[in-house]
């Protein structure tokens, strides 16, 4: 089975699945088996942040052994970062936040980046650079699907993917949205059921999670 985001190509990361699962890995031993029931439930977008010592591995043991995965890294708050993960085999990039060192880098790095913003005027700056494609983080802090579609109004040239706060319910409501194409979360990933590696129910959790194309998102 063939990655749906291949190397060479540019295609939007918000048009893979209506929601991006935000992994949080303590031990790298987990991602292959967690990477595979994901995809097996229809999420091949995989964002593994850089929270943990594992986080590195568990992206090149994702990209090396799962290539039906796409695999990506979070949390990437510095150049330096963008370095490492590309090179561990991160197929695109997201960041809570910006700054011109950051983006310079992401740009720089040839792979799909969602860049952080939560207000307006960061939402302008970015597409003053011709940055389409946005984070919005955090979500439901930050104003939640009302400010969202506030923006969609006089910026309908921005795509988001809100993460932060966003659960199973909250999902269909954000994936209205004209302006939103997937969101971020962590629902699928329980730290009990990772814990326990218990990949059925996380594969199931994905399931339903992938299910809500179908519940009034604009996902393509």
């Amino acid at each position: 089975m063939t990655s749906p985001l291949p190397r060479s190509a540019d295609p939007s990361l918000l048009d893979l699945a209506p929601v991006l699962p935000v992994v949080v890995l303590a031990d790298a031993a987990d991602a292959v088996p967690l990477a595979r029931a994901l995809v097996a439930g229809g999420l091949p977008a995989i964002e593994v942040t850089l929270r943990t010592p594992a986080a590195l591995e568990a992206i090149r043991a994702i990209a090396g052994e799962v290539p039906e995965a796409v695999v990506g890294a979070g949390t990437v708050v510095s150049p330096e970062q963008v370095g490492a993960v590309t090179a561990a085999g991160a197929r695109f990039l997201v960041s809570p936040g910006w700054t011109e060192s950051l983006l310079t880098a992401m740009r720089a790095s040839g792979v799909p980046y969602l860049p952080g913003v939560s207000t307006a005027s960061e939402v302008v700056a970015l597409l003053e650079r011709g940055v389409r494609e946005m984070k919005f983080f955090p979500a439901q802090a930050a104003g939640g699907t009302a400010y969202l579609r506030s923006l969609a109004g006089p910026l309908p040239q921005a795509r988001f993917c809100p993460t932060g706060g966003i659960g199973p319910t909250t999902a269909p409501e954000y994936l209205s949205l004209p302006n939103v194409g997937c969101v971020g979360g962590s629902w699928m990933v329980p730290a009990e059921a990772v814990a326990a590696r218990d990949w059925g129910r996380i594969e199931e959790l994905a399931g339903a999670a992938a299910g809500l194309r179908g519940a009034g998102g604009t996902c393509r």
